[in-house]
């Protein structure tokens, strides 16, 4: 009883140091306005599998920021929306006659943006028994009917209608009928199914059960940087280590499917180097103290193999 109200008091201590940190780096490092600062167009973006200020301060991400509408900012989830919408345009699978699903849809807004360019979209969020569990609704990040991801803005309403349909759907058991589809994404959503296995054959299934040969997906998570042997293995939020994406990358090509490789992105700018801690400013959040892990976001793309 005593070891652990003294483990408890000094855990608080640590929050509050962490918190002062924080403070006091973000009130002394210069976050530039995105549009003020970039890199050479030449340079190559999105030439890695992780977050960074490269891609960030690349004037792609500027453009592929105005599709969604969408400020440029210094935040790992825009860049997690930007890895999918590069990468699926890059696949060419985003046009007329071509259908999508998404998985954890939250409040994206890339379900739009793939409609006004003409594919179809099944929209999917976690049921309500699923989704009340993890809080998503409480934190605006679960997707509570079609018209909440109405962006008329970006695709007009009737166009909306047409190419977006919504419906619930369970990563750990998706349904049989979600079935040949042109490509499948989720952004930051297979770190919540329980344990680094669950959300590992997610992406497994989402590959083999809803694409058709040659089909493309999109997948973000959690990346543990801190360690590749301690992390977070089950609960509410996982953390993959580098070994665990090397694992699922291993796993996916020997049943056949092609998997661009992974390939960490070096720290190369002083912004990479900023850990966001509790509580979170968001204001510069490229990575973040988890748990007692340092983490960012991290993205896999496979093609379908097959006939």
């Amino acid at each position: 009883m005593v070891e652990a109200a003294v483990s408890k008091k000094l855990a608080g201590i640590d929050d509050v140091i962490n918190e002062r940190i924080a403070r006091a780096v973000t009130d002394r490092i210069f976050k530039p306005r995105l549009p003020a600062m970039v890199q050479d167009a030449d340079a190559a973006f999105m030439a890695y599998s992780s977050c960074s200020a490269a891609d960030m301060l690349h004037p792609r991400f500027r453009e592929l920021c105005s599709l969604l509408s969408h400020p440029p900012n210094l935040h790992r989830k825009l860049w997690e929306w930007i890895f999918v919408l590069h990468h699926l345009l890059e696949a060419g699978v985003i046009e007329s006659g071509r259908r999508g699903i998404c998985f954890g849809v939250g409040s994206e807004a890339l379900p739009a943006v793939f409609a006004a360019r003409g594919a179809t979209v099944m929209a999917t969020d976690a049921p309500p028994h699923v989704e009340s569990s993890h809080g998503w609704a409480a934190s605006g990040q679960h997707a509570s009917s079609h018209e909440s991801l109405r962006r008329p803005h970006i695709c007009p309403n009737q166009q909306f209608d047409e190419q977006v349909t919504y419906r619930f759907c369970d990563m750990n058991a998706i349904d049989s009928d979600l079935t040949g589809y042109d490509f499948a994404w989720s952004s930051c959503c297979f770190e919540h199914l329980g344990s680094l296995e669950a959300g590992m054959q997610f992406v497994i299934n989402s590959v083999e059960r809803c694409l058709k040969p040659g089909g493309i997906a999109v997948h973000t998570t959690e990346l543990n940087l801190s360690s590749n042997e301690g992390t977070l293995d089950s609960g509410a939020t996982v953390l993959y280590r580098r070994r665990d994406i090397i694992e699922l990358i291993g796993r996916l090509e020997a049943r056949g499917h092609d998997v661009q490789p992974f390939t960490q992105a070096p720290d190369s700018h002083v912004l990479d180097f900023y850990v966001d801690a509790p509580p979170y400013r968001h204001d510069l959040h490229l990575k973040l103290n988890l748990s007692g892990y340092v983490s960012t976001s991290v993205g896999i793309v496979v093609r379908r193999g097959g006939d």
